[in-house]
């Protein structure tokens, strides 16, 4: 195996360019994200920060300075509502189960977005086998919830309500306030839960504004470390502890708290709304470069998602008709070019992306899609590299399939 990964590696010697777009699935870290975090593995605040002496008060200190930090930039009213967990999927499966076992008196229904990520949709199978209803809200072609579908879906029987504000795949950002007031005109006591992962750091963005009861961060996705996320819980809504073990500062997730991580997850928060507006701008201009590009110069292609204010501005998601998606992201591998296909988190079960799928899209069509996520720290050269090697790397491969042509594009 080592041997054969070796091989791979060799294969990419001397490449002229490299570009990475594969944000889906992790980051590079800026420098001033890992100088951030080193002094906190050996040198300061590596103390328990439960325990009263210096290290452990120190180590108290960051993590409560990281939870006022996150608090302003997502508009909380007390550092008490955010709870650090592991990363965005324990924080989704706390959001989710955690909070239905912990209201179960109050009715037996739950309602999902069709495009909720996998780490709400596994957990709401798993409330259907302790008995609850799980209702699937459908959405449009573009990815919008349909707030009719949620309005009628919406009664006294409803616990919660879980939706992406913008969604990981294919960039839709989500109307959560309207879908906020919809919901809780039918019953005022529904608890709403936003996953705000692939939002944070990139659409304005303050839990008030917005109405929602919960709310997932991640910080890798907004160029942080890995093993770190946070759930906003407003005060008040009770939520279920999912483990059990020692308790630290916490409430809502027991064990020793990773003070590197944190820190980190706080500087690359600092970075993204530091300069907020020029940030964002940057992304949104290399996202539509790379979009007018690919389908400007790559026939049979779609765009999946909609497009302008609507959509994230870094997120790019494309089909590329007659081509094989994992097969393309090796094609670009090959060149320097990093990405993913369809949905990265379904590949390791070979299924079908349930966003495309869910808007929509045929088997071709979600197969041979690509997920392409920009930051602003991707330069015009990186851009330019790109859609130079990605129109050969489709021709390519589209020249060794055995089918071409056909269909109109189900756009």
């Amino acid at each position: 195996m080592f041997e054969s990964v070796d091989k791979i590696v060799e294969a990419h010697k001397g490449l002229e360019h490299e570009v990475y777009l594969d944000l889906e699935n992790s980051s590079p870290l800026p420098k001033k994200v890992v100088e951030a975090m080193v002094p906190y593995f050996s040198e300061k605040a590596y103390g328990n920060p439960t325990i009263t002496h210096k290290l452990g008060w120190m180590a108290y200190e960051e993590i409560q300075k990281t939870s006022a930090q996150i608090a302003h930039y997502i508009g909380a009213d007390s550092v008490e509502e955010v709870n650090f967990t592991p990363g965005e999927v324990e924080a989704n499966n706390l959001a989710l189960l955690g909070t239905v076992l912990a209201n179960r008196r109050r009715g037996n229904k739950v309602l999902i977005s069709e495009i909720a990520p996998l780490s709400i949709v596994f957990p709401s199978k798993m409330l259907e086998k302790l008995g609850f209803t799980v209702e699937k809200i459908p959405v449009d072609r573009e990815g919008f919830l349909s707030l009719d579908a949620l309005r009628d879906a919406a009664d006294q029987d409803t616990i919660l309500v879980s939706a992406m504000l913008a969604n990981n795949e294919i960039g839709t950002i989500e109307p959560i306030k309207a879908a906020v007031t919809t919901v809780k005109e039918k019953n005022p006591d529904v608890l709403f839960h936003a996953d705000a992962s692939d939002a944070y750091g990139r659409i304005p963005l303050d839990v008030n504004v917005l109405g929602v009861d919960l709310l997932t961060l991640s910080s890798y996705k907004i160029l942080g470390p890995r093993g770190v996320g946070a759930l906003y819980t407003r005060e008040g809504v009770q939520v279920e502890r999912l483990l059990e073990g020692q308790i630290g500062t916490q409430k809502l997730w027991p064990g020793v708290e990773n003070t590197p991580l944190i820190v980190g997850f706080r500087e690359a928060s600092n970075i993204a709304f530091q300069n907020f507006t020029q940030n964002t701008l940057r992304m949104r201009t290399l996202r539509d470069q790379l979009i007018n590009g690919v389908l400007e110069e790559i026939p049979d292609t779609i765009l999946n998602g909609p497009r302008g204010d609507k959509r994230a501005p870094d997120n790019v998601n494309i089909s590329f008709l007659y081509c094989e998606g994992e097969s393309l992201t090796i094609e670009l591998s090959l060149t320097g070019v990093y990405v993913s296909s369809g949905s990265a988190c379904t590949r390791a079960i070979l299924q079908p992306s349930h966003v495309l799928t869910g808007i929509g899209r045929k088997a071709e069509e979600v197969h041979g899609s690509l997920l392409m996520k920009i930051t602003c720290y991707h330069t015009d050269e990186d851009l330019k590299y790109v859609l130079k090697v990605l129109p050969n790397a489709v021709q390519r491969l589209r020249s060794m399939s055995a089918v071409q042509g056909g269909s109109k594009p189900n756009v």
